[in-house]
């Protein structure tokens, strides 16, 4: 056990803080900075390379079957978080700036994290294979969806509106490499044996990017308007926008009557956003506005959702690992 995780503290959170602190020291300027944009996009479309990679056809046309699950899954995603985002305005000036709501905005129309989601349900002793079609089905749906829903939604409300091109722009660097790593997973399955090399390409690429929206703050001097009230009222709302979405897919996923198993997929991949893809769309689709305070909301409700979610399904894993071996345990024990 290394010493980070002896003091529970995430790696990749630290990672998260030191782009930031780097960014406020030595932001990157000029030539720097166009460099800056084209390592960050190199980066970006390697990991969704990755990710096409790693999908196994056989495993998503397995988890297809569970069609009522992915599509609860990608209504919460889609539907539910959009909708709460929007009641959210309430909140504006009084609690929130319009910059900061629409970071809050942004963030419900992202689709659910990828790695995490599988992780945690793997944890829990939940449906792998749903989890995996599910959060896979989401991202390349956000694709599509997320984009369009800034456009629609962001537009009417009086936040950053973006260019029906930046759909193009995403599908490019985000869709295609997805596809290039289907068709290369034959010649890719050596590499990515070594989790070291996934490791970086997932982290590394959510560094540069953090790294490159607060230096680009710093360049504009974006962050001199923000109160320490302000990133507290941000913090206040992403950990209550998780409570509540946590309990609708709870209470949601028992209405539909279904199992325990998948009852954790809908749970972990409905209530959770993902950052990897959250970051390289804003990139493209608030090109000339302030990027680094609309990822702001996107960061912290990131972090909140590891610490509550790793929490629940440790929980749910260790009943889950009791609830087992109970009939071993009374077996051994009428056997005596």
């Amino acid at each position: 056990m290394t010493f980070l995780a002896k003091l529970r503290i995430d790696a990749f959170m630290l990672g998260i803080l030191a782009s930031v602190l780097v960014a406020v020291v030595l932001p990157a300027r000029g030539t720097a900075a166009d460099v800056l944009d084209w390592a960050t996009k190199i980066a970006i479309g390697l990991l969704f390379l990755l990710y096409g990679a790693r999908l196994e056809p056989r495993e998503a046309l397995a988890g297809l079957r569970h069609w009522r699950l992915h599509a609860s899954v990608l209504a919460v995603t889609y539907l539910v978080f959009p909708l709460l985002g929007l009641a959210l305005r309430l909140l504006v000036p009084s609690v929130l700036t319009e910059e900061l709501y629409t970071g809050v905005l942004y963030l419900c129309l992202l689709p659910s994290t990828v790695q995490s989601s599988i992780a945690f349900t793997s944890i829990a002793r939940g449906n792998v294979a749903g989890a995996v079609v599910s959060a896979s089905l989401s991202n390349l749906a956000g694709v599509f969806a997320t984009p369009l829903l800034v456009m629609l939604l962001m537009h009417t409300t009086g936040g950053a509106s973006v260019s029906p091109t930046a759909i193009l722009a995403i599908v490019v660097q985000l869709l295609l490499p997805f596809l290039a790593g289907q068709l290369l997973r034959p010649w890719l399955r050596p590499l990515l044996r070594h989790t070291a090399v996934t490791r970086v390409a997932d982290r590394g690429s959510v560094y540069l990017v953090v790294y490159a929206a607060f230096s680009a703050g710093m360049v504009e001097h974006i962050w001199n308007g923000l109160s320490p009230w302000a990133l507290l009222a941000v913090v206040a709302v992403c950990a209550a926008l998780l409570g509540v979405v946590l309990g609708i897919t709870s209470a949601a996923s028992k209405a539909l009557g279904f199992e325990r198993a998948d009852r954790i997929v809908m749970i972990f991949c409905g209530s959770k956003k993902s950052l990897a893809t959250g970051l390289p769309m804003a990139t493209v689709l608030f090109a000339g506005h302030p990027v680094g305070l609309i990822v702001l909301p996107l960061m912290i409700f990131h972090q909140i959702q590891l610490f509550v979610c790793a929490a629940l399904a440790g929980r749910w894993g260790r009943a889950a690992d009791a609830a087992a071996a109970q009939p071993v345990s009374a077996g051994a024990a009428a056997a005596s």
